[in-house]
């Protein structure tokens, strides 16, 4: 691999603070103590500084020579409501949170990038290192740009990267087009007539209802949706009665849905209203669908995925760069792609040091790839801000 020497040599220093980070982790718009360590650094590099940018959120900008150029490199802050089951000297020290996604690494990762590119990077033009926070559940990408994000600080491109267990540790993988699926969330109220438990005639059972209904669901991508478009949905919470003999005069079941496509998305609603109507007046009971979009698709600009991995094979080889497979999992960065052309990539985390899944009490970052992506990141910029001469 061609890590950058230099950045090598940082192994050690870029270690401390990713265990740092690791050790104190923060919910999403929680991260006071991670953005005031993140923005203490980049002003100790000699970039200019802007704090509170969609909450918690940071922004360093970095400029060179006179070209108009402008790149967006960015990374997540925020931690996981997960107890830590590692016992590692750098272990979360807050009980019920934990990095167990990784962006303890990735705000490392870019922090080297910034410190390397202060003191040594040639190129021309302007980077802006995006510091994100609550990308784990709140949206943060999305209140970043609600508070200006790209007025404020302009790019003609951005880019993220996470990392992927179970993906050699090093390896790089991108796709163009639709990479991570849309998410949605729907609740669903179904209303009958309560009754005694020994008389239900008397009533409209609303946990009967409730109970067809999940199975109805089920159809919905198993006989609407074009098996080579890849849905789901899921229900995930259900809820109904507090007595063993007491009919409840309502019930609740919530979930999520996952797609790539709008239309696909689209139908997707369109038959669940359909079903939560009629399933409900079948039984005598009334239902109501509250269904609400929470992020977009992740759609990767081509151009944009073949330049970034047209770099990743310089930086790891070009037999280290892959096609990333669909992946049904959300992820914010999205927004950002739906104003801005740009890539999301994956760095593998390895098959065996960290190597469980992310999400996991288990997880920790690979601290071996902190190089590789801190020299990709070097690369990335300098290879869209090319210094003439």
């Amino acid at each position: 691999m061609a890590v950058i020497d230099a950045i090598q040599a940082m192994q050690g220093e870029l270690t401390a603070w990713r265990h740092d980070f690791h050790a104190h982790p923060e919910l999403a718009f929680e991260e006071h103590r991670t953005s005031d360590l993140v923005a203490d650094r980049l002003a100790s590099f000699g970039l200019e500084v802007h704090r509170g940018v969609g909450r918690t959120g940071v922004v360093g900008t970095l400029r060179r020579g006179s070209s108009g150029r402008r790149v967006g490199l960015r990374a997540d802050m925020d931690a996981l409501p997960i107890e830590e089951g590692n016992s590692f000297d750098h272990r979360s020290r807050t009980p019920g949170k934990m990095h167990a996604c990784g962006h303890d690494g990735h705000t490392t990762m870019l922090l080297g990038a910034a410190r390397y590119l202060a003191e040594h990077g040639n190129f021309d033009g302007t980077i802006q290192f995006i510091f994100q926070p609550a990308e784990e559940a709140a949206g943060g990408a999305r209140v970043m740009l609600r508070d200006g994000l790209f007025q404020r600080f302009p790019v003609d491109s951005v880019f993220a990267m996470h990392n992927w267990p179970g993906l050699p540790a090093g390896q790089i993988r991108s796709r163009p087009g639709p990479m991570w699926a849309s998410f949605d969330m729907f609740d669903i109220d179904v209303h009958g007539i309560g009754s005694h438990g020994a008389m239900p005639h008397f009533g409209r059972d609303p946990v009967v209802a409730m109970s067809d209904l999940v199975g109805a669901l089920q159809t919905v991508v198993s006989r609407n949706v074009d098996p080579l478009r890849p849905a789901v949905v899921s229900v995930t919470k259900v809820r109904a009665g507090d007595a063993y003999n007491v009919v409840p005069d309502s019930a609740y079941l919530g979930g999520g849905v996952r797609c790539f496509l709008p239309e696909v998305q689209q139908e997707i609603r369109k038959r669940m209203e359909s079903l939560v109507e009629g399933v409900c007046k079948a039984y005598g009971a009334r239902g109501q669908l509250n269904y609400r979009t929470a992020y977009p698709a992740l759609v990767n600009d081509r151009e944009q995925t073949e330049f970034a991995m047209g770099v990743a094979a310089e930086v790891v080889g070009p037999q280290n760069v892959g096609k990333a497979r669909l992946l049904l999992a959300s992820e914010d960065f999205a927004f950002m792609l739906e104003k801005v052309p740009g890539c999301y990539l994956l760095i593998g985390n390895g098959e065996e040091r960290g190597g469980c899944m992310i999400h996991n009490s288990n997880y920790d970052f690979n601290d071996d790839i902190l190089p590789v992506g801190t020299s990709f990141w070097v690369r990335l910029a300098e290879s869209f801000l090319p210094a003439s001469g």
